[in-house]
């Protein structure tokens, strides 16, 4: 081979390594700080939906009847005991920094899951991510409601809602 063909080859193997390392990068950076899309979809989720009537929707209310549970507690993984007044506010659980509930998990998404009060009652919402939430043994593909004392489980977290 001539000396200009071995210096080709040399320099598209550095290109694809550069390519690689810069590729390399971006998936990092979106992993810690959360992609365009996961952002794009979690501000979509806490837009509120059109009201099919013409009255004005009501703010959302944490439920506050005797059963109702008050409280947020990590039962099992690295965060255990770690427990979360709950409020009309809703709680946002995952890796990123300004998360309700940061859980440092390699099976949790930068923003995982939502959990919010709607109609007297605590719903959970998936947010997207990669290996799911899961309430009770039923993998959560669309907002459902929280009983009182049913595991929720990301990655290795494990909450349940209290009294």
């Amino acid at each position: 081979m001539s000396e200009f063909t071995l210096t080709l080859i040399k320099l598209a193997f550095l290109a694809v390594l550069w390519l690689f390392v810069i590729a390399t990068v971006g998936v990092i950076r979106a992993d810690l700080f959360g992609s365009k899309a996961a952002a794009r979809a979690a501000e979509r989720a806490s837009q509120p939906r059109p009201a099919k009537a013409s009255r004005p929707p009501k703010p959302p209310q944490a439920p506050r009847a005797n059963n109702a549970p008050t409280k947020l507690v990590v039962v099992q993984g690295e965060r255990a005991g770690t427990v979360i007044d709950l409020t009309s506010a809703p709680v946002t659980i995952g890796r990123a920094n300004d998360a309700t509930l940061v859980v440092t998990d390699d099976y949790a998404s930068s923003r995982h899951a939502r959990i919010y009060a709607q109609d007297g009652q605590w719903i959970v919402e998936d947010l997207g991510s990669t290996n799911g939430t899961y309430l009770g043994r039923t993998k959560v593909t669309r907002p459902m409601p929280i009983p009182p004392g049913v595991p929720v489980r990301i990655g290795k977290t494990v909450i349940e809602l209290r009294k």
